[in-house]
């Protein structure tokens, strides 16, 4: 019995021995383990957080101008319509043949030009007939008037009754009547043979033919032989809305001369200048528009009949104002603004009070200064804050109509 309790606590002890064992290589294996998941999460998330932190921030390039300082033409615009002073339908006053015409078409005449001929012989034969009946009743009025005395003398010597006197004086008052009816015939029948030259009424551009020599015309046709045009000066009518109306007829009421551009319908070129005619006596109730008419010399005809052009009234002139690009303003929440560029090229929200614009430009009435940059070009990208490259779009703000 004393030689096996040795053996029971040797054996006790070897088996601490062996479980202290495992549990050191459990434990060794755990901490691999762990550093070996760490290790990998080190390892994927260096690039993470590289590509996180990235390169620095670049500048965001836009296009801008710098705000200037100037007058600025304000006008009323309204497309219209070139509409010449006169236009006339020349008509043949007589029947008769076309003998010839002297005109080109389209060709400029001045008033009393010769322009076409009507066979005059037809008339010429009727007032030949009416000078030889004129001159046939002043001869029986002569006659008459020459008895007239002779009864007169006759009567006062008891001579003849007075019935006879008073019947002579009929007869010369018979031949006076006839002897003006005549010269009626006569005058008639030398208009009618002046009527067979027909002449311009007015100076203007010919159009075309409308009808050919040789072909009998009447006094009752329609359509007439041509078209003359008066193109110097012309005029354009064109509408604007009636709340413009009382500013326009405050300057007209002063005796102020209000000029009127006329540009093509594209707003690309300008046409002719002139000056405002009048207004119209009534508002269109259906367009609450009311018509005017402006007057242009066109000495080099940049205006045609019927051609449809922009009429820009000028009304006012805004001096001295701030001018950016009307592109520059924008619009939010809190009123209009523009991207303004600080001096170390930061972008800034600036609110600013906007007053006329006019085509592509604005005028600015307050939040801006001369010689501050605003954005045009790439707004939309641009924050409060941000950096930006500058591009130059030009030197001044474009301007238009001036």
């Amino acid at each position: 019995m004393v030689t096996k309790e040795p053996k029971a606590k040797e054996l006790t002890r070897g088996n601490r021995k062996v479980g202290w064992r495992w549990v050191a290589v459990f434990a060794v294996i755990l901490v691999a383990a762990v550093a070996y998941v760490f290790l990998g999460r080190a390892k994927t998330g260096a690039p993470q957080a590289a590509a996180q932190a990235g390169p620095a921030v670049r500048a965001i390039p836009v296009g801008a101008v710098t705000a200037k300082k100037g007058d600025m033409n304000v006008y009323i615009v309204g497309l219209g319509a070139v509409t010449p002073v006169y236009t006339v339908t020349i008509k043949s006053r007589v029947d008769g043949q076309l003998m010839e015409v002297f005109f080109k078409e389209g060709q400029m005449v001045k008033k009393d030009d010769l322009l076409a001929t009507i066979d005059p012989r037809p008339y010429q034969a009727q007032l030949l007939q009416a000078e030889g009946q004129l001159v046939r009743d002043q001869a029986l009025l002569k006659d008459s008037q020459i008895d007239l005395e002779r009864y007169r003398v006759l009567w006062k010597q008891d001579s003849i009754p007075k019935q006879q006197l008073d019947t002579q004086e009929y007869l010369v008052h018979q031949y006076e009547g006839a002897v003006k009816m005549d010269q009626g015939l006569v005058d008639n029948a030398r208009v009618q043979v002046v009527y067979t030259r027909i002449t311009a009424p007015i100076s203007g551009r010919v159009g075309l033919r409308l009808v050919d020599p040789g072909n009998i015309v009447h006094a009752a046709d329609t359509n007439g032989l041509l078209v003359i045009t008066q193109l110097q000066p012309i005029t354009v009518i064109f509408p604007i809305p009636e709340d413009s109306l009382p500013a326009v007829l405050a300057k007209l009421k002063a005796g102020q001369d209000l000029p009127v551009d006329a540009w093509d319908r594209a707003e690309v070129k300008k046409l002719s200048s002139g000056s405002l005619l009048t207004v119209d006596n009534q508002i269109d109730t259906t367009t609450g528009t009311v018509r005017l008419r402006a007057v242009f010399k066109n000495r080099e005809n940049e205006l045609f009949p019927n051609q449809f052009v922009n009429a820009h009234l000028l009304i006012n002139v805004l001096r001295d104002t701030v001018i950016v690009p009307a592109g520059a303003i924008l619009r939010g929440s809190q009123g209009t603004f523009v991207y303004a560029v600080r001096p170390d090229r930061t972008a800034e929200v600036r609110m600013v009070a906007v007053g006329e614009i006019q085509g592509s430009d604005a005028s600015v009435q307050s939040g801006l200064a001369p010689g501050d940059l605003v954005v045009v070009d790439g707004a939309e990208r641009v924050r409060e804050g941000v950096k930006v490259e500058l591009r130059m779009r030009d030197k001044g703000t474009p301007r238009r109509g001036g």
